[in-house]
Protein backbone atom coordinates (compact mmCIF):
# COMPACT_ATOMS: atom_id res chain seq x y z
CA UNK A 1 0.00 0.00 0.00
CA UNK A 2 1.37 3.44 -0.81
CA UNK A 3 0.34 6.20 1.69
CA UNK A 4 1.72 8.92 2.27
CA UNK A 5 4.87 9.53 5.18
CA UNK A 6 2.47 11.33 7.59
CA UNK A 7 0.03 8.66 7.23
CA UNK A 8 2.78 6.43 8.26
CA UNK A 9 3.99 8.10 10.86
CA UNK A 10 0.78 8.35 12.43
CA UNK A 11 0.05 4.75 12.10
CA UNK A 12 3.42 3.96 14.02
CA UNK A 13 2.36 5.80 16.86
CA UNK A 14 -1.29 4.48 16.90
CA UNK A 15 0.45 0.89 16.25
CA UNK A 16 2.97 1.28 18.88
CA UNK A 17 0.25 3.07 21.34
CA UNK A 18 -1.53 -0.49 20.77
CA UNK A 19 1.55 -2.75 21.52
CA UNK A 20 1.84 -1.18 25.17
CA UNK A 21 -2.11 -1.16 25.66
CA UNK A 22 -2.48 -4.41 25.08
CA UNK A 23 1.01 -5.73 26.29
CA UNK A 24 1.21 -3.40 29.37
CA UNK A 25 -1.97 -3.82 30.37
CA UNK A 26 -1.78 -7.69 30.87
CA UNK A 27 1.17 -7.26 33.06
CA UNK A 28 -1.06 -4.19 35.02
CA UNK A 29 -3.46 -7.13 35.48
CA UNK A 30 -1.49 -9.60 36.55
CA UNK A 31 0.75 -7.69 39.05
CA UNK A 32 -1.75 -5.03 40.23
CA UNK A 33 -3.67 -6.08 43.62
CA UNK A 34 -7.12 -6.48 43.34
CA UNK A 35 -7.30 -6.60 40.00
CA UNK A 36 -9.50 -10.00 38.35
CA UNK A 37 -6.11 -11.13 37.14
CA UNK A 38 -3.94 -10.67 39.93
CA UNK A 39 -1.40 -13.29 40.38
CA UNK A 40 -2.45 -15.23 37.28
CA UNK A 41 1.00 -16.06 36.26
CA UNK A 42 3.64 -15.53 33.82
CA UNK A 43 1.64 -17.72 30.92
CA UNK A 44 -0.57 -15.14 30.66
CA UNK A 45 2.10 -12.37 30.25
CA UNK A 46 3.65 -13.96 27.58
CA UNK A 47 0.21 -14.51 25.94
CA UNK A 48 -0.29 -10.73 26.12
CA UNK A 49 2.62 -9.89 24.51
CA UNK A 50 2.56 -12.18 21.65
CA UNK A 51 -0.89 -10.37 20.62
CA UNK A 52 0.16 -7.42 21.43
CA UNK A 53 2.81 -7.81 18.52
CA UNK A 54 0.68 -9.93 16.63
CA UNK A 55 -2.65 -7.29 16.01
CA UNK A 56 -0.87 -4.46 15.10
CA UNK A 57 1.28 -6.44 12.38
CA UNK A 58 -1.84 -7.85 10.98
CA UNK A 59 -3.80 -4.24 11.35
CA UNK A 60 -0.44 -2.27 9.97
CA UNK A 61 1.49 -4.48 8.29
CA UNK A 62 1.11 -3.01 4.63
CA UNK A 63 0.90 0.87 6.05
CA UNK A 64 3.96 1.68 7.72
CA UNK A 65 5.61 -1.69 7.74
CA UNK A 66 4.49 -1.71 11.59
CA UNK A 67 8.23 -1.24 13.11
CA UNK A 68 6.71 -0.69 15.90
CA UNK A 69 10.20 -0.37 17.45
CA UNK A 70 13.45 2.22 17.42
CA UNK A 71 16.04 -1.17 17.45
CA UNK A 72 13.94 -2.62 14.30
CA UNK A 73 13.55 0.80 12.42
CA UNK A 74 17.39 1.63 13.20
CA UNK A 75 18.49 -1.79 11.86
CA UNK A 76 16.60 -1.80 8.61
CA UNK A 77 18.08 1.43 7.66
CA UNK A 78 21.72 0.78 8.58
CA UNK A 79 21.35 -2.52 6.20
CA UNK A 80 19.54 -0.72 3.34
CA UNK A 81 16.09 -1.42 3.97
CA UNK A 82 14.29 1.45 5.13
CA UNK A 83 15.15 5.04 4.11
CA UNK A 84 17.06 6.89 6.33
CA UNK A 85 14.82 10.46 5.60
CA UNK A 86 12.00 8.55 7.97
CA UNK A 87 14.42 6.96 10.69
CA UNK A 88 13.75 10.36 13.12
CA UNK A 89 9.91 10.19 12.38
CA UNK A 90 9.27 6.98 12.90
CA UNK A 91 11.39 6.59 16.66
CA UNK A 92 9.59 10.04 17.64
CA UNK A 93 5.97 8.00 16.52
CA UNK A 94 6.84 4.87 18.77
CA UNK A 95 8.13 6.76 21.61
CA UNK A 96 5.37 8.86 21.92
CA UNK A 97 2.91 6.09 21.29
CA UNK A 98 4.27 3.80 23.84
CA UNK A 99 3.95 7.13 26.11
CA UNK A 100 0.05 7.34 24.72
CA UNK A 101 -0.61 3.24 25.40
CA UNK A 102 1.14 3.37 28.69
CA UNK A 103 -1.17 6.19 29.61
CA UNK A 104 -4.55 4.39 28.77
CA UNK A 105 -3.13 1.77 30.76
CA UNK A 106 -2.70 3.82 33.78
CA UNK A 107 -6.46 5.28 33.33
CA UNK A 108 -7.63 2.01 33.01
CA UNK A 109 -6.07 0.76 35.95
CA UNK A 110 -5.28 3.46 38.14
CA UNK A 111 -7.66 2.31 40.96
CA UNK A 112 -5.74 -0.33 40.84
CA UNK A 113 -2.11 1.32 40.96
CA UNK A 114 -3.29 3.29 44.30
CA UNK A 115 -4.01 0.04 46.26
CA UNK A 116 -0.41 -1.84 45.34
CA UNK A 117 1.98 -2.03 48.27
CA UNK A 118 4.67 -3.49 46.11
CA UNK A 119 6.79 -0.36 44.22
CA UNK A 120 8.44 -3.07 41.51
CA UNK A 121 4.87 -4.39 40.59
CA UNK A 122 4.10 -0.42 40.00
CA UNK A 123 6.92 0.22 37.60
CA UNK A 124 6.75 -3.04 36.34
CA UNK A 125 3.75 -2.16 35.19
CA UNK A 126 5.59 0.48 32.97
CA UNK A 127 9.06 -0.77 32.50
CA UNK A 128 11.28 -3.69 32.72
CA UNK A 129 13.15 -4.90 36.09
CA UNK A 130 16.23 -7.05 36.68
CA UNK A 131 15.17 -9.73 38.60
CA UNK A 132 19.00 -9.68 39.95
CA UNK A 133 17.91 -6.02 41.51
CA UNK A 134 17.39 -5.67 45.05
CA UNK A 135 17.33 -2.38 46.09
CA UNK A 136 21.16 -1.90 46.66
CA UNK A 137 24.03 -0.33 44.74
CA UNK A 138 25.29 -3.67 45.01
CA UNK A 139 23.31 -5.79 42.90
CA UNK A 140 22.74 -3.27 40.06
CA UNK A 141 26.24 -4.17 37.86
CA UNK A 142 25.37 -8.04 37.79
CA UNK A 143 21.69 -6.96 36.99
CA UNK A 144 23.20 -4.14 34.33
CA UNK A 145 25.39 -7.32 33.12
CA UNK A 146 22.46 -9.87 32.68
CA UNK A 147 20.19 -7.63 31.36
CA UNK A 148 21.96 -6.74 28.69
CA UNK A 149 22.47 -10.13 27.41
CA UNK A 150 19.36 -10.90 28.19
CA UNK A 151 17.65 -8.43 26.02
CA UNK A 152 20.84 -8.97 22.88
CA UNK A 153 19.84 -12.24 22.64
CA UNK A 154 16.40 -12.01 23.12
CA UNK A 155 16.05 -9.01 20.41
CA UNK A 156 18.60 -10.51 17.96
CA UNK A 157 15.81 -13.93 18.13
CA UNK A 158 12.96 -11.17 17.58
CA UNK A 159 14.42 -8.89 14.77
CA UNK A 160 16.57 -12.33 13.02
CA UNK A 161 13.21 -14.37 13.08
CA UNK A 162 11.13 -11.00 12.15
CA UNK A 163 12.70 -10.58 8.63
CA UNK A 164 12.81 -13.89 7.78
CA UNK A 165 9.03 -14.23 8.71
CA UNK A 166 8.33 -11.55 6.25
CA UNK A 167 10.65 -11.93 3.72
CA UNK A 168 11.42 -15.96 3.84
CA UNK A 169 7.53 -16.37 4.21
CA UNK A 170 5.53 -18.95 2.04
CA UNK A 171 4.98 -17.66 -1.65
CA UNK A 172 7.75 -15.01 -1.36
CA UNK A 173 9.37 -17.41 -4.21
CA UNK A 174 6.81 -16.30 -6.46
CA UNK A 175 7.84 -13.27 -5.90
CA UNK A 176 11.24 -13.42 -7.00
CA UNK A 177 10.37 -15.19 -9.99
CA UNK A 178 8.34 -12.63 -11.14
CA UNK A 179 10.91 -10.13 -10.33
CA UNK A 180 14.03 -12.47 -12.39
CA UNK A 181 11.39 -12.10 -15.45
CA UNK A 182 11.45 -8.67 -15.33
CA UNK A 183 8.12 -7.62 -14.05
CA UNK A 184 7.24 -4.24 -12.75
CA UNK A 185 6.02 -4.59 -9.59
CA UNK A 186 5.48 -0.86 -9.30
CA UNK A 187 2.75 -1.11 -11.81
CA UNK A 188 -0.62 -1.84 -10.32
CA UNK A 189 -2.38 -4.71 -12.39
CA UNK A 190 0.94 -6.35 -11.66
CA UNK A 191 0.66 -6.06 -8.09
CA UNK A 192 -3.16 -7.02 -8.25
CA UNK A 193 -2.04 -10.24 -9.98
CA UNK A 194 -0.09 -11.46 -7.90
CA UNK A 195 -1.39 -10.42 -4.53
CA UNK A 196 -3.77 -13.27 -4.02
CA UNK A 197 -1.03 -15.85 -4.57
CA UNK A 198 1.18 -13.82 -1.73
CA UNK A 199 -1.27 -12.48 0.93
CA UNK A 200 -1.61 -15.52 2.30
CA UNK A 201 1.70 -16.80 3.01
CA UNK A 202 2.44 -12.94 4.73
CA UNK A 203 -0.34 -13.01 6.88
CA UNK A 204 0.57 -16.30 8.18
CA UNK A 205 3.97 -14.34 8.97
CA UNK A 206 2.39 -12.09 10.31
CA UNK A 207 0.25 -14.31 13.05
CA UNK A 208 3.72 -16.39 13.46
CA UNK A 209 5.29 -13.38 14.11
CA UNK A 210 2.89 -13.12 17.25
CA UNK A 211 3.94 -16.78 18.74
CA UNK A 212 7.51 -15.63 18.36
CA UNK A 213 7.16 -12.89 20.74
CA UNK A 214 5.15 -15.26 22.48
CA UNK A 215 7.92 -17.67 22.78
CA UNK A 216 10.73 -15.30 23.69
CA UNK A 217 8.64 -13.66 26.58
CA UNK A 218 8.28 -17.39 28.18
CA UNK A 219 11.70 -18.84 27.48
CA UNK A 220 13.60 -14.94 28.17
CA UNK A 221 11.61 -13.32 30.02
CA UNK A 222 12.53 -13.94 33.48
CA UNK A 223 15.85 -12.10 33.98
CA UNK A 224 14.03 -8.49 33.27
CA UNK A 225 10.83 -8.74 31.46
CA UNK A 226 11.69 -8.44 28.82
CA UNK A 227 11.35 -5.18 26.54
CA UNK A 228 13.26 -6.42 23.46
CA UNK A 229 11.98 -2.79 22.22
CA UNK A 230 13.72 0.54 23.24
CA UNK A 231 10.28 2.82 23.00
CA UNK A 232 7.82 -0.12 24.78
CA UNK A 233 10.47 0.64 27.92
CA UNK A 234 11.90 4.45 27.46
CA UNK A 235 8.51 5.86 27.11
CA UNK A 236 6.49 4.28 29.56
CA UNK A 237 9.77 4.91 32.04
CA UNK A 238 9.36 8.62 31.50
CA UNK A 239 5.68 8.66 32.30
CA UNK A 240 6.49 6.45 35.47
CA UNK A 241 8.54 9.43 36.56
CA UNK A 242 6.62 12.30 35.09
CA UNK A 243 3.78 10.85 37.01
CA UNK A 244 3.33 12.03 40.84
CA UNK A 245 2.36 9.11 43.87
CA UNK A 246 -1.45 10.73 44.20
CA UNK A 247 -1.82 8.75 40.73
CA UNK A 248 0.52 5.90 41.09
CA UNK A 249 -0.11 5.45 44.78
CA UNK A 250 2.25 6.23 47.18
CA UNK A 251 4.44 2.83 46.64
CA UNK A 252 5.32 4.20 43.61
CA UNK A 253 9.50 4.48 44.04
CA UNK A 254 12.00 5.80 41.72
CA UNK A 255 12.04 4.79 37.93
CA UNK A 256 15.43 2.73 38.06
CA UNK A 257 16.89 5.52 35.58
CA UNK A 258 20.90 3.53 36.29
CA UNK A 259 19.30 0.56 34.12
CA UNK A 260 17.15 2.44 31.50
CA UNK A 261 20.15 2.36 28.97
CA UNK A 262 20.34 -1.56 28.82
CA UNK A 263 16.58 -2.04 26.75
CA UNK A 264 17.49 0.55 25.30
CA UNK A 265 20.75 0.10 23.69
CA UNK A 266 20.93 -3.66 23.69
CA UNK A 267 18.34 -4.19 21.41
CA UNK A 268 19.69 -1.35 18.95
CA UNK A 269 22.66 -3.43 18.86
CA UNK A 270 20.74 -6.31 18.37
CA UNK A 271 18.66 -5.28 15.66
CA UNK A 272 21.67 -4.12 13.31
CA UNK A 273 23.29 -7.28 13.81
CA UNK A 274 20.34 -9.55 12.94
CA UNK A 275 19.47 -7.71 10.21
CA UNK A 276 22.88 -6.89 8.72
CA UNK A 277 22.96 -11.29 9.11
CA UNK A 278 20.04 -11.80 6.92
CA UNK A 279 21.25 -9.77 4.92
CA UNK A 280 24.40 -11.71 4.57
CA UNK A 281 22.65 -14.86 4.29
CA UNK A 282 19.65 -14.19 2.04
CA UNK A 283 19.98 -10.86 0.50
Amino acid sequence: MDVAIHIKYITEFIATATLVLIGNGTVANVDLKGTKGNNSGWILIAIGYGLAVMMPALMFGNVSGNHINPAFTLGLAVSGYFDWALVPGYIVAQVLGAMFGQALVVTVYQPYFLKTENSNHILGSFSTISALDDGTVESRKASMLNGFLNEFVGSFLLFFGAMSLTKNYFGAEILKFIESQGANLSDAAVHHQISNFLNPGLNVAHLALGFLVMALVACVGGPTGPALNPARDLGPRILHFLLPASVLGQAKSDSKWWYAWVPVVAPILAGIAAVALYKFLYA
